[in-house]
């Protein structure tokens, strides 16, 4: 019986390194056409498939990857990991999901991660919209852990996934503006994070653009969930009818549902009497009455990139044992390692476009 082909048999006879043969099993796009194809006519010619065990004990290594999420019932935590998991699919590797699991977001999760790497299961960490655990991460990152954030309420020096908040927000007011809106209302996500911040500079430059003056009135406060939504826009919908707004930008799709009830229990009609934009494109905003104009966030493709940029810095750490590589910290690196992703505004019923003519005109 023929000794099973090893992964140094096969950098060996297609002349290769073993990091290179790595890299053509995980799919990464850093080798070039004439070295994959050689590498996988070896493959296939001695008939080697890579054994997930046996994978994860060579150097010490193993093939899962841990994935920290807040909770698993989270909106948008399905979009992102079917992106991961198609990516995974492609390869040797096994996802791993942790959550925080409990509601109070304030208490201290360090030791998550520190029981999560004491157990050396993992290879590399995922992390969603980590909160107080980013400093912990970044630390690990600074230590050569391998971790990406997807998000995050703060800014990153970690590898790190993100969209353009700023130009989606600047997006959908620009809209709403071209609608002939000219007293637009923002409830904001909580103050102190990067989102919020983002998304409200978005908001304030397409008034500034427009030529329009913010009113304080009617910049309110939310928390990214329906109730805040909700007391916000009472608030806003009981100021007298020549100071209310004719539109309301809410930072979270989650806080617009609580504006459509608001409206409904005031007695205003959405779009007729106010129109309402929301942001994240979560799955309920096209079935809501009526159909929520949002600005999406490409879950799934934040999931892509997110686990291709950890699967990248897991082939550069098999890399440093057998080839020279860029030091880290450099221009090129630290760029590829900070993606910022595209939004897409999807215009339906709630923000009125098909008035856009007779709303320009009243103005």
């Amino acid at each position: 019986m023929h000794k099973k082909p090893t992964i140094e048999d096969i950098a060996r006879l297609a002349g290769v390194s073993r990091g290179t043969v790595s890299r053509v099993l995980n799919h990464r796009p850093d080798v070039d056409r004439q070295t994959r194809a050689r590498v996988l006519r070896v493959i296939e010619e001695q008939g080697y498939v890579p054994s997930l065990t046996a994978a994860g004990l060579a150097g010490g290594r193993n093939r899962l990857i841990g994935m920290l999420v807040p909770v698993f019932t989270w909106p948008i935590l399905g979009e992102l990991v079917r992106g991961i998991t198609e990516i995974l699919n492609r390869t040797s590797y096994e996802l791993v999901l942790y959550t925080f699991n409990d509601e109070d977001l304030t208490r201290d999760r360090r030791d998550i991660i520190n029981r999560l790497l004491a157990t050396q299961l993992t290879a590399g960490l995922l992390a969603a919209y980590p909160g107080d655990l980013s400093t912990q991460l970044t630390e690990l990152c600074a230590q050569g852990v391998p971790v990406v954030i997807i998000d995050d309420q703060r800014e990153q020096v970690t590898p790190w996934v993100r969209t353009d908040d700023t130009t989606g927000a600047y997006t959908a007011v620009t809209h709403l503006i071209q609608l002939g809106h000219r007293r637009i209302a923002h409830i904001q996500g909580p103050r102190e994070y990067l989102v919020s911040h983002d998304r409200h500079m978005g908001y304030l430059r397409a008034l500034a653009e427009a030529g329009l003056s913010p009113d304080p009135a009617l910049i309110l406060a939310g928390d990214f969930l329906p109730q805040s939504g909700y007391a916000s826009a009472r608030q806003l919908f009981d100021m007298p009818l020549e100071l209310r707004p004719t539109a309301v930008f809410a930072s979270a799709d989650q806080m617009a549902y609580g504006v459509l009830r608001a409206a409904e229990e005031s007695g205003l009609s959405v779009p007729e009497d106010v129109a309402l934009v929301g942001f994240d494109d979560d799955a309920p905003s096209a079935h809501v009455l009526p159909p929520l104009t949002t600005v999406r966030q490409p879950l799934y493709q934040m999931g892509q990139e997110g686990i291709k940029l950890l699967l990248a810095l897991l082939a550069e750490s098999e890399d440093a044992e057998l080839e020279p590589h860029t030091p880290p910290g450099s221009a090129p690196e630290a760029s590829s390692h900070r993606i910022v992703l595209p939004t897409t505004l999807i215009v339906r019923a709630s923000c009125g476009a098909r008035k856009a003519n007779s709303l320009s005109a009243a103005y």
